[in-house]
């Protein structure tokens, strides 16, 4: 893992930074070792800097375009689709690239899914503007292959109906140009040129539609006229410099083979006769576009995250196994309990001969099992309100088989009644003083005064009075 603070990264992040101010700019970076090195370095940390990455990856890309390496340029474009970067801006950008190659290439199918996949990042970002471009850049492409289709008029008309921005109307105005002029309807070829040349920006564009129109319409005055126009203006485009040259070759009979080429060296930015070289650099880049839209999928992500959840799988399944073996403890020790009530029942059983031994059983369990509750509460006083007799005898008689009743022909008072269901309850020394206002020394006075109202001994007490509430 690169660490985050080498100066190597540190470095390529501020020159991808840089770039991205010149971006937003308008201007392309171009101190191509600085981006070179800054590619290479992020290329490295990929995985943990997907967004800087594919970033650098653009701008290396529009740099390499610049320099007309359409291959290179690809080679990086393709890289920044592969980033696992979310940064939907750059990657409709990079697509938009993509396409641009393509279309240059003459491959208008692949220049028509990019510019698909350009306008599908701009819709999840938002950026509306930048989604009608590439709309247009797909009717466009439908445009320049001459054929009827249906779909690009759709196009068109979704963006003539909900984009108010002239720029994107005027490339609309260019798009149908382009489809009038490939299509010989050149009259509305010219028509929409016309509108194309009211603009500062698209003026070019009208001029080479004008003149290839007129000269398809066999005016070839006309045809040399724009053409002219063209190759007069230093700021034309490149392509359109070459385009109107061709014009002018085919429409002006005076002019010689060796006439044109003179024009054309003395315009060096022409290179009419250097198109083979570029040409092989395109195709190779349209090789590794197509390489890598067939190469087979990558299935590393997808083993990765079948490990991660067999993972999940068998910590869920651990879990529930320690889930099950506590369950099963604390089943045990129930038991444990269970049984050592049942001993404690055993052992009384004994000694109550005058009972019959399933109601003794039973009647028995019950009362344990109530005293074990009782003396193992937290709040002895709260659960049977020592403070209200009267509610204290009720609670007693329904929990032990009514012997606060059984107890009113022996005449006790309510402080020998509480000491009664105390020993019943098992409570310990400490609790009896609490709930009765003895001093602990007086308890066991207070006990055997009691036993003897009774007719019973002490340590008999608790045995008199299970024998009391149990049936006869």
């Amino acid at each position: 893992m690169m660490a985050c603070t080498s100066p190597a990264l540190r470095e390529a992040q501020v020159t991808v930074t840089q770039a991205d101010s010149l971006w937003q700019a308008g201007k392309v970076y171009t101190d191509s070792a600085d981006l070179a090195q800054a590619y290479m370095t992020l290329k490295h940390g990929q995985y943990f800097h997907a967004d800087e990455y594919a970033h650098a990856c653009y701008h290396y890309g529009k740099l390499l375009r610049a320099k007309e390496d359409p291959a290179a340029a690809m080679e990086c474009f393709i890289n920044a689709t592969h980033a696992r970067t979310s940064d939907y801006p750059i990657l409709g950008r990079v697509y938009n690239n993509i396409g641009d190659i393509c279309h240059i290439a003459g491959e208008y199918a692949l220049s028509y899914e990019m510019f698909e996949r350009s306008a599908n990042e701009f819709l999840k970002d938002g950026d509306t503007l930048s989604y009608y471009y590439c709309l247009n850049d797909m009717a466009f492409e439908l445009a320049v292959q001459g054929e009827e289709y249906d779909d690009m008029f759709t196009l068109l008309l979704q963006l003539e109906s909900n984009c108010t921005d002239q720029d994107v109307l005027l490339k609309v105005c260019e798009t149908k140009a382009e489809y009038y002029k490939n299509t010989a309807q050149y009259d509305s070829a010219i028509y929409y040129a016309s509108i194309l040349l009211q603009s500062v920006y698209y003026y070019h564009t009208g001029f080479l539609i004008k003149a290839q129109s007129f000269s398809r319409l066999g005016l070839p005055d006309s045809a040399i006229y724009y053409a002219n126009r063209i190759l007069s203006d230093i700021n034309s485009p490149y392509q359109h410099r070459f385009n109107a040259l061709y014009v002018l070759s085919q429409n002006d009979s005076t002019l010689s083979p060796e006439e044109i080429r003179e024009i054309a060296s003395e315009r060096e930015d022409i290179r009419f006769y250097e198109y083979e070289p570029q040409k092989d650099k395109l195709i190779h880049a349209i090789q590794l576009l197509e390489a890598d839209l067939h190469k087979p999928l990558d299935l590393r992500w997808l083993y990765t995250a079948i490990g991660i959840f067999l993972f999940s799988v068998s910590c869920g399944m651990l879990l529930r196994i320690w889930k099950k073996r506590k369950q099963h403890q604390k089943v045990s020790m129930e038991l444990k309990e269970k049984e050592e009530i049942h001993a404690q029942i055993a052992n009384e059983i004994d000694n109550l001969s005058n009972l019959k031994k399933e109601q003794q059983q039973q009647i028995l369990l019950d009362i344990n099992t109530t005293c074990k509750l009782l003396h193992n509460s937290k709040d002895l006083q709260k659960e049977l309100c020592w403070n209200d007799y009267a509610q204290m005898s009720q609670i007693v008689n329904r929990r032990f088989y009514s012997i606060v009743e059984y107890l009113k022909p022996y005449s006790l008072t309510e402080k020998e009644v509480k000491l009664c269901v105390l020993i019943l309850l098992q409570a310990s020394t400490e609790q009896m003083v609490d709930i009765i206002p003895y001093a602990r020394s007086g308890i066991g006075k207070f006990k055997y005064s009691t036993a003897r109202k009774l007719g019973t001994t002490t340590p008999q007490l608790r045995l008199f009075l299970l024998n009391l509430i149990c049936p006869k």
